[in-house]
């Protein structure tokens, strides 16, 4: 590696730093020379912080300093509080997840119910959901699809890392209507394209994913909560 390949190497290391959230390719490169490698360089950065205590972790498209998995644990001194979401809002973001990008009127007809205002918008401000394009239809509708923060806060690399039916059903989420409706609709759609495949499908559950039991339909999300 050359002086000049090394001074950019430390560049991005310091912005990567430096950064309050995750930061896509395409910021990082901005950011940097124009003639930088930034894939070759990420992998590099990637590559040297490899076992130690600070990891730089991807996900989705974007990149962030994250501390190691083992020794996470070990700093822990309180309880996380995950995001109070409504049992609507729970479920609105699993089928987003589940079967994105999809429109407000696909939501609803999987969920089996009209959306409550502000859901969407809920989902919208936590940085979890985002528009996507619009349909080539009558009306041009706006498509919704999950963004890279919802992966980091859910330790994604990529939606296809979403849990299957089995870990859904150990940890109690199959127990709703709307859940079980997501499902079906989900594993016809799975089966048809992978006839030859074997799977146990998945269903539009999140894991780890506290919902309010209590909680009416447009309860608003904690923004004091983690």
């Amino acid at each position: 590696m050359t002086m000049i390949e090394r001074q950019h190497l430390r560049l991005l290391e310091a912005i990567l730093f430096a950064a309050a959230e995750p930061l896509s390719e395409k910021q990082l490169a901005a950011r940097l020379p124009e003639d930088v490698d930034i894939k070759g360089l990420l992998t590099a950065l990637q590559s040297y912080y490899e076992g130690r205590g600070v990891e730089l972790t991807r996900s989705g498209k974007s990149w962030a300093f994250r501390t190691a998995d083992d020794i996470r644990p070990l700093l822990e001194r309180e309880i996380e509080v995950p995001r109070k979401l409504s049992r609507a809002a729970v479920e609105t973001l699993a089928i987003v997840a589940y079967h994105q990008p999809l429109t407000r009127a696909e939501i609803e007809e999987i969920r089996g119910v009209s959306l409550s205002r502000g859901t969407l918008d809920v989902l919208l401000e936590a940085g979890w959901i985002k528009p996507g394009k619009r349909r080539e239809t009558p009306g041009r509708p706006a498509t919704w699809k999950t963004t890279d923060d919802f992966l980091d806060h859910f330790g994604l690399d990529d939606v296809r890392d979403l849990p299957g039916l089995k870990e859904l059903k150990a940890s109690g989420l199959l127990e709703s209507g709307p859940a079980l409706n997501a499902y079906r609709v989900h594993s016809d759609m799975k089966k048809a394209e992978d006839a030859d495949e074997e799977g146990d499908g998945q269903v539009a559950l999140l894991p780890e994913v506290m919902a309010d039991e209590t909680a009416e339909a447009a309860e608003p999300l904690d923004p004091e909560a983690g």
